[in-house]
């Protein structure tokens, strides 16, 4: 079940009866944050429109009428999701409308919503001031007390609409009114009455029920150094925030991070290795007709699972106006501030200082003055779009001594130059092409007796590190062998996976890797679970090869219990950006996130051997080989996949044959065949 708003509201399983034309809205979500209008008491708001449409981004046409205060954020980089379903997209716009406001809303031919909104002037007797409603999900300025009821029909905010929850609910979306409403906070043990509602604004969601086999325990969990819920943020004219948003996934790979925030909104470096998520969101704060807060709301999504959302607050500080005489000059390549300091009475200049220590401030009995290069003294460089902006900031730093308080001044400084009049070469910055990173490679897995194959040198005399378990994974029981396999079983071999990567750096990371007895897999059994060990007994050998792993696999510990098994790996070669960094340990979910938001990566291939022997044959010789290889585009997969294990199926029958004759004459002798499988990024090679 997933919840597209990514508002956590519901946690039962619901069944939602819906009834009239005006709840029938196909929106997947809506919220308006309204701001009372000072200049007319109230009576108006300024109200800022989030809708979410299902499918394609539908027009923006229709929504500002002529004359009208209204504006709509148009935008080349929507926010848009592939789950649930056919996918979804915001659309953001702003409208100045009656403090008391019911309209229907079409947002292009497929969605219409219906809009109720109570925000009616509302002196507050604690303050003085007018009433601010509540912003969604949810903050109040006024520290109200927050809570949502269900839109009521006699109130004109849905009608012919109702709500009835089962145990059961059928695969399909549901889609719920809300109303938000602010009031008063209470102290803790007052008989004092409810004074009712101050406003309310609506909250539209859907609940989208899909089937699914796994767990709702096992959603992606939020990691890392993802802001804490509801985390306040506090941005500057011109300042950019950043932070990354890390999930861990144990059943699922994370297939998005769906965003929902305000306008102008970079979501950039999305990452998904094995269980490890990552991506990086950023907001510069330009000038602009937003509210004051701005949630950034964020979940992560699996191909059945959706993670608990996460809202963080970006708060736009307000600032006062400059002295009168402040003077800024922006110049080619530095800006000069000149500042009066007939204002700044209360303030102690000497602790006054730029982004950088270093560079003087100057000022006398009338002025303080400050030369900026563009290039140094901390300045930073925001990109906005159609300008660049060079920043730096004048503020108090106190000294390191007993607590005061003492009033201080902080100073955001901003030049700002259209992009195309901004010297210098004129570069398209882009992620360089796996190919163009990690060059030609290949990569394939081997499997050994000890002492055998390519790096047979690492496994004669190995020397071994010891393989994590995932938390709460118990070891399997070793299990009697069969008692109808053939010959004596072998005790031990070696899984090798590599590459022939001439990068010096490339590291080998393997995410997981299966035994099955049939080539198609279609029982198989962990031998590595996004990079932990399933069993204790699994160890890596080290080796000197960065760019390949060895496995020493304990066959008392294998499921597989014939005379063969098959063996797939997930992989992908990584660099670590920097070279005091590594490559991520996926079993260490300490330290992963952070590896993999610094780690350039391959594409993940999936590896296959052929038919593994696993007991002892009576000759040295490899059993007859078939070789196939196919070059094919990625849409053939399926077809050479099943040639290939058709092909593997027959080498199957013939070990088996073999080790039957073998035994017949019952000689015994220690040898194994080396199986290999080869893929790379053009076609798939398999030695069989």
């Amino acid at each position: 079940m997933r919840n597209t708003l990514l508002l956590r509201v519901l946690t039962l399983v619901l069944v939602l009866v819906l009834g009239g034309p005006a709840c029938e809205a196909s929106s997947l979500g809506l919220t308006v944050h309204v701001e009372p209008l000072e200049a007319d008491g109230g009576n108006t708001v300024r109200a800022h429109f989030s809708a979410i449409a299902a499918g394609a981004c539908p027009p923006l046409s229709g929504l500002c009428g002529a004359g009208e205060d209204c504006l709509v954020h148009q935008t080349s980089d929507p926010f848009v999701g592939t789950k649930p379903g056919s996918g979804w997209c915001v659309r953001r716009w702003q409208k100045t409308v009656p403090s008391d406001y019911k309209d229907t809303i079409s947002l292009g031919s497929d969605t219409e919503m219906y809009v109720s909104l109570n925000a009616a002037p509302t002196i507050r007797e604690n303050s003085g001031k007018l009433n601010q409603p509540p912003y969604l999900s949810v903050k109040d300025l006024d520290a109200d007390r927050v809570t949502c009821r269900f839109a009521q029909a006699d109130k004109g905010e849905c009608e012919k609409c109702s709500l009835s929850f089962t145990g059961v609910a059928a695969v399909g979306q549901y889609f719920i009114y809300l109303m938000a409403e602010d009031r008063i906070p209470v102290p803790p043990g007052s008989q004092a009455p409810d004074s009712g509602p101050l406003s309310a604004v609506p909250v539209h969601l859907a609940v989208t029920v899909e089937e699914s086999t796994t767990s709702c325990l096992d959603e992606p969990v939020v990691s890392g150094k993802t802001p804490d819920e509801d985390a306040t943020l506090y941005v500057l004219p011109w300042e950019e925030v950043q932070f990354d948003t890390d999930f861990e996934s144990q059943v699922e790979n994370v297939l998005e991070v769906g965003v929902v925030g305000p306008p102008g909104l970079f979501r950039v470096a999305f990452k998904s290795i094995s269980f490890l998520a990552t991506m990086t969101i950023a907001w510069v704060r330009s000038e602009n007709q937003l509210p004051r807060l701005l949630p950034v709301c964020f979940a992560a999504n699996s191909k059945s699972l959706q993670s608990g959302p996460r809202c963080v607050w970006l708060y736009q500080r307000e600032t006062k106006d400059l002295p009168v005489g402040t003077k800024l000059t922006c110049e080619a390549s530095q800006m000069t501030l000149v500042l009066p300091v007939a204002t700044l009475s209360d303030i102690d200049l000497s602790e006054l200082q730029l982004n950088s220590p270093t560079c003087p401030v100057s000022y006398n009995s009338t002025h303080l003055t400050a030369s900026i290069p563009l290039d140094g003294c901390g300045t930073n460089i925001v990109h906005t779009g159609s300008e660049l902006v060079y920043t730096n900031t004048l503020h108090s730093v106190h000294p390191f001594t007993k607590v005061m308080r003492r009033p201080s001044m902080e100073l955001p400084l901003a030049c700002r130059f259209p992009a195309l009049e901004v010297g210098g070469p004129h570069v398209n910055i882009t992620v360089p092409s796996e190919k163009e990173t990690f060059g030609e490679f290949r990569v394939w897995v081997e499997v050994h007796q000890p002492g055998e194959g390519p790096l047979g040198n690492h496994t004669r005399v190995p020397s071994f590190r010891p393989l994590r378990m995932r938390s709460g994974r118990l070891r399997r029981e070793a299990e009697s062998p069969s008692s109808s396999a053939v010959g004596s079983r072998l005790p031990h071999l070696d899984l090798q996976v590599m590459s022939n990567c001439s990068i010096e750096r490339a590291e080998m990371i393997v995410s997981n890797c299966i035994e099955s007895e049939t080539a198609d897999f279609a029982v198989s059994s962990p031998i590595l679970d996004q990079g932990c060990s399933a069993s204790n007994t699994t160890l890596e050998v080290v080796t000197t090869r960065n760019n390949s792993k060895v496995y020493r696999l304990d066959l008392s510990n294998i499921k597989a219990q014939g005379l063969t098994m098959f063996v797939e790996c997930t992989v992908n070669l990584c660099i670590a950006t920097m070279p005091s960094q590594t490559c991520p340990d996926l079993c260490d979910a300490a330290n992963g996130n952070r590896n993999v938001v610094n780690s350039l990566f391959t594409n993940t291939y999936n590896v296959q051997s052929g038919p593994v022997s696993l007991v002892v044959t009576p000759t040295i010789a490899p059993v007859n080989s078939i070789t196939t290889t196919t070059a094919r585009p990625a849409a053939d997969d399926s077809a050479a996949a099943a040639a290939a294990a058709a092909a593997a199926a027959a080498a199957a029958a013939a070990a088996a044959a073999a080790a039957a004759a073998a035994a017949a004459a019952a000689a015994a002798a220690a040898a194994a065949a080396a199986v290999t499988a080869a893929t790379n990024s053009h076609g798939k090679t398999s030695s069989l």
